[in-house]
């Protein structure tokens, strides 16, 4: 039985001391309940009860809600539209700030068909530490912003009416939470924050005994499901039967005595169709609880036959090479900030998405809901799962919460055949080393069944990964070209850079295992302000010329198994989707389908490269230093204006440009030392010459810029952008160009990309 609740509609005018906003029109159209579909189409049972709609809602300024007795018979003074975020304009309030301390109220029934049962009170997701009140009785407390949590609230019911407290603490200043691309201040590439409650929440009956939770791995070969599935209750004796259906005909059924509290069966299915991207076919699970002859509980669900498999540099899917042509959906509605609107809007992202020619994403910086991941299992749209792991410092006390919630992550999303590839970190330093690897052991443990790869860009630390890959925004697609097909060229060993510059997918050997570039792109087009990644096109025919561009080169390459463009919608200030943050077309979709769907060259035939040759970490001698050098960093004289003559001269006067040291940049997560965000620079530094021969000398550079660097007034490289930094061999120019003494390294970067350039760069000498 599907009930709804019996609160009233939102109301249109509020407390006076509430800030007023106009409800959007989406908001009078809503039945009592917003968002009244069940949250979990993969773990459903027909007793269940949804809280969403109009609770009381404070906001705890002082922080002293308990010693004001808020747990239980406060009213609260202002409305909220349940499973919305205080910060949207779903939610009646659209009020922005650092609010800390948040309390939700309500009063509810349970409904007649639960009674003689237990009953449990399910939330989807609430940022971040959430404390439960039923009566004025604690139920229990969550810490984690985008795990799902449950509690057995049987014992504290009452006859009739119920109230319950929800008291939220959310601080992203802490250093412990993460927060992905939440900030106080939308700016760059961080946007406005989601607190509280932002996904639905609902009470469940079942038995006296239950499954808590199940997992479903498939084996596509054998015709095979293998059911886990882990129990609670009082029952001593329970046994659990599992029927698979095809299209409403039973194709499977095994059963299986539980053995304490777990219980694991495997069931033969008598048709095998195949779950695969664009042709995605699932089966009808059903899960029966029996103590003795009583039924006590029934899930029903579902699960695709589909395995994921490695090969050499290639991921398989049911032992296919599917090139994954993947778009970054960073999961923001304008009207509900990290909460969509309505179930239909989740599936429209999905096919907006196919429409443009791609056939998944990855889910950016925020864990996505059930509902989502159950239209992707249904249109057959591949993605990989990720973390919001930006904001949080990588110390020990950040350590378990992460690990506990990302476990939470993985046990709710791993039936899901839609999901081919964990990916908990997203461009991580140095520091977040020991966790990566704790997490990646803890991830493979959970599901051994899909490639993890510790972090998308930037620092890779586990000694023989699954899955590598790089972020490189080079707008240049000649540059972009050659440097992904020269990096798999074994027959030019490269030079590795020294740890101290970092541990990017540029400076760690490439075992020859998959690889993608999981961002690139991120053209900006736009009708008002906003930016996007290097300088934007002037007309519709140069965009389609640079992204088809960009994508043949990866088309091209048949040692990619992937690519993920940047990015699927504008999100607030970022304008570099292929739709607006509406949702509405920029761009033609047929065009932009036929270059994005074309062949691959990965998906004709073998990958071209072996493992590629490495050269030996050569005792470097640093001429200029770049940040990570310490005191061997000197200042630079910079000047904002790029039209100087001889600038890069040894004998142009620069002693009225100001000084300052790299690296330039905006990302605090980066340590610049000199602020550098919107226009180009000229950089001009004297350095003395080496006292002998040199054998090597090589440029360590990280620039989001194209960039131009002379030494002595001559051409010493002329290089597009890239995201980690790179040993660049430059000994031919150099050995020409060195002279004993003084001598003059002179760079023009070109205007910033938007959001958060970054540039450094060494002089180095063997």
């Amino acid at each position: 039985m599907t009930s709804r609740s019996t609160s009233g509609r939102l109301r249109r005018t509020i407390a006076s001391a509430l800030f007023f906003v106009a409800v959007t029109p989406f908001v009078a159209a809503v039945t009592d309940v917003p968002r009244p579909e069940h949250p979990r189409p993969d773990a459903q049972r027909t007793q269940w009860l949804s809280l969403n709609g109009e609770w009381q809602f404070a906001i705890d300024l002082a922080g002293d809600g308990f010693s004001r007795g808020l747990t239980h018979g406060q009213d609260l003074p202002l409305r909220i539209n349940v499973p919305f975020p205080p910060q949207s304009a779903l939610s009646g309030l659209a009020r922005t700030g650092d609010y800390r301390d948040l309390w939700y109220r309500r009063h509810f029934t349970v409904p007649a068909g639960m009674a003689g049962g237990r009953v449990r009170l399910h939330f989807g997701a609430v940022d971040y530490l959430t404390e439960v009140f039923l009566d004025g009785q604690a139920v229990g407390r969550h810490v984690g912003g985008s795990a799902a949590f449950v509690f057995d609230i049987t014992a504290l019911l009452q006859a009739g009416e119920n109230e319950l407290v929800v008291r939220v603490h959310d601080d992203l200043r802490d250093g412990v939470q993460p927060k992905g691309k939440q900030a106080l201040k939308s700016e760059g590439c961080v946007y406005t924050a989601t607190s509280g409650i932002w996904q639905s929440v609902w009470l469940e009956g079942v038995g006296a005994s239950y499954i808590r939770q199940h997992a479903v791995a498939t084996d596509p070969t054998a015709g095979t499901i293998a059911v886990s599935a882990e129990l609670g209750g009082d029952d001593a004796a329970l046994t659990l039967q599992v029927e698979a259906f095809a299209e409403g005909k039973t194709v499977g059924a095994a059963s299986v005595t539980a053995a304490g509290r777990q219980a694991q069966v495997v069931v033969p299915l008598s048709e095998k169709r195949l779950w695969a991207p664009g042709h995605p076919f699932l089966y009808d699970l059903v899960l029966t609880l029996r103590a003795g002859d009583r039924v006590v509980d029934r899930l029903t669900s579902y699960f695709g036959l589909r395995a994921v498999t490695i090969s050499g540099r290639r991921i398989l899917i049911n032992s296919q090479p599917v090139f994954q042509r993947l778009i970054l959906d960073q999961g923001f509605d304008p009207d509900g900030i990290w909460t969509a609107p309505s179930d239909g809007a989740l599936k429209r992202d999905i096919e907006l998405s196919m429409a443009a020619g791609f056939n998944g994403a990855r889910l950016h910086q925020k864990v996505f809901e059930p509902r989502f991941l159950y239209w992707a299992d249904k249109l057959g749209y591949l993605v990989w799962g990720e973390f919001p792991n930006w904001g949080m410092d990588y110390g020990p006390a950040s350590h378990a919460p992460y690990v506990s919630e990302w476990i939470e992550v993985v046990q709710r999303d791993r039936n899901h055949p839609a999901l081919v590839g964990w990916c908990p970190f997203n461009e991580t330093g140095p520091d977040a080393a020991e966790l990566q690897q704790v997490v990646w052991q803890t991830t493979k443990a959970l599901d051994p069944t899909r490639p993890v790869l510790e972090t998308s860009g930037w620092t890779h630390t586990i000694p023989q990964p699954e899955v590598r890959d790089s972020h490189d925004y080079d707008g240049n697609p000649e540059t972009f070209r050659q440097r992904w097909h020269e990096f798999f060229r074994a027959a030019t060993p490269r030079l590795a850079v020294p740890s101290r510059y970092g541990f990017g997918s540029l400076a760690v050997p490439d075992l020859g295992g998959p690889f993608m570039i999981s961002e690139y792109g991120g053209i900006g087009w736009s009708s008002g302000e906003g930016w996007g990644y290097g300088t934007g096109p002037k007309t519709l025919e140069e965009f389609y010329a640079r992204y088809q561009g960009l994508t043949d080169a990866l088309l091209d390459n048949p040692n990619l198994f992937g690519f993920c463009y940047t990015q699927l919608t504008d999100v607030e200030q970022e304008r570099n989707g292929l739709f607006y943050y509406d949702r509405r077309p920029k761009f033609d979709l047929a065009r932009l389908h036929a270059i994005t769907a074309r062949a691959a060259a990965y998906e004709g035939g073998e990958a071209a490269a072996p493992t590629p040759a490495f050269a030996a970490v050569p005792q470097w001698r640093v001429l200029v230093g770049g940040a990570p050098d310490g005191a061997l960093n000197q200042p630079y004289r910079i000047s904002d204006a790029l039209q100087v003559a001889g600038w890069n001269r040894t004998d142009f006067d620069d002693r009225l440009w100001p000084e300052g040291k790299s690296a330039l940049g905006l990302a605090a997560w980066r340590h610049p030392t000199t602020e550098w965000k919107d226009g180009g620079r000229l950089l001009r530094r004297h350095f003395t010459g080496p006292d002998r021969v040199v054998r090597r000398a090589a440029l360590a550079l990280s620039s989001t810029s194209p960039i131009e660097i002379f030494l002595n007034g001559e051409p010493l490289l002329l290089r597009g952008a890239t995201s980690d930094f790179e040993m660049i061999e430059v000994s031919k120019n150099f050995a020409r160009l060195i002279q004993p003494g003084d001598n003059l390294l002179a760079i023009r970067l070109a205007p910033g990309p938007g959001g958060e350039p970054f540039f450094d760069c060494a002089l180095v000498v063997e």
